[in-house]
């Protein structure tokens, strides 16, 4: 008798989706110098150095200096963590205040859940980048204050988004069965509910992050994030805005740097995405 040899067919989610792996390259190169910071950086991002100022691109300045003669690629590079920071801490807090929102909103349902998206949809009327900077008046101009101001703009749409997934997920079974067993309603939330929303939050936090970062870019742009000498991606093209005709190169170092890690940030949320519906 033939032996026959039986073939085991590979998972299909055992392999990650392309855009997964590229966003996570450019995301880890990005954070590696958020990290190292000034370990890797060749020259000290604020020193000054007269005598080489303006100068263009060459094999001891990769990315030329600015104004005062300080190295634009060291700068990009320690800059990395102011800007990486903003957006990231942004993002949480924009989780941390809207998630709980809808979870509540989605659950209850009724009179609970109308109240809370009205005051919802008054902050969401506001646009996004008016209400920040209108945050940021308030509070001062600061780093940390820019990413309070990004946070509370993101609340609105993150609430939405968890409790689209609890008005699905209130009357399923396993909430069924868990409110006939007695839980209680937070319980029934924190445990039986909230496992199921994550898949949802990370993708939208991978989505709010990309936003996040431009957001965050704008407002340094305008000068109301982190200040001066403190080295940041926006804060960079603005001061050197007024040379782009005589030294354009000032700016293609953060301008870069910024469409890399939208870019990797946006294909890390897609290839999550299709990975987590193909092994959901």
């Amino acid at each position: 008798m033939d032996r026959v040899e039986k073939i085991e067919e590979p998972r299909k989610g055992r392999r990650l989706p392309t855009p997964l792996i590229i966003g996570l390259i450019l995301v880890s190169a990005v954070v590696l110098m958020a990290i190292l910071g000034r370990t890797i950086a060749p020259f000290d991002p604020e020193q000054f150095h007269m005598r080489s100022r303006l100068s263009p691109p060459t094999l001891e300045y990769w990315m030329g200096t600015d104004r005062f003669g300080r190295d634009t690629f060291s700068r990009v590079i320690v800059g990395a963590r102011a800007t990486l920071m903003i957006a990231l801490s942004s993002t949480l807090l924009g989780i941390l205040l809207g998630l709980p929102v809808g979870l509540v909103a989605g659950y209850f349902k009724g009179r609970v859940d109308e109240v809370l998206m009205r005051v919802m949809d008054v902050v969401m009327s506001f646009p996004a980048l008016l209400l920040a900077m209108l945050v940021v008046a308030v509070l001062g101009t600061s780093a940390l204050n820019a990413a309070l101001a990004v946070g509370v703009v993101f609340a609105p749409p993150i609430a939405r988004v968890s409790r689209s997934v609890m008005l699905g997920l209130s009357s399923a079974s396993f909430v069924t069965a868990a409110r006939v067993r007695g839980e209680s309603h937070l319980y029934i939330i924190a445990s039986e509910l909230l496992p199921n929303v994550w898949p949802a939050m990370i993708v939208e936090f991978c989505i709010r992050m990309t936003y996040a970062i431009l957001a965050s870019v704008s407002l340094s742009y305008l000068g109301l994030g982190a200040q001066p000498p403190t080295p940041e991606w926006g804060s960079m093209i603005a001061s050197e805005s007024t040379l782009l005709v005589t030294s354009p190169w000032l700016t293609w170092g953060p301008a870069t740097a910024i469409v890399m890690l939208v870019i990797g940030v946006h294909l890390l949320g897609d290839g999550l995405r299709h990975w987590l519906a193909r092994n959901g």
